[in-house]
């Protein structure tokens, strides 16, 4: 369902929004623009969260490594 709003932009935003979106609606362009940033920002927190547990782990992995690159011989 679609929602009615008002939004204020600049003359210069809204003359580039008018090339941008040509014959097609201003609207559409509006939204697809918004979902693709909240599409960004959503992965910016999931990245930020797996970069939280990859530091937390990070001894126990560097430790796996080592383990594991022990068991290597050279040919």
């Amino acid at each position: 369902m679609r929602v009615k709003t008002s939004i204020t932009l600049d003359e210069e935003t809204m003359r580039a929004l008018d090339l941008l979106a040509g014959r097609s609606c201003r609207s559409r362009l509006i939204e697809a623009a918004v979902q693709a940033h909240l599409r960004a920002r959503a992965r910016s927190a999931r990245d930020a969260r797996d970069r939280e547990i990859l530091d937390a782990c990070s001894g126990a992995l560097d430790e796996e490594i080592a383990d594991v690159l022990g068991f290597q011989v050279k040919l």
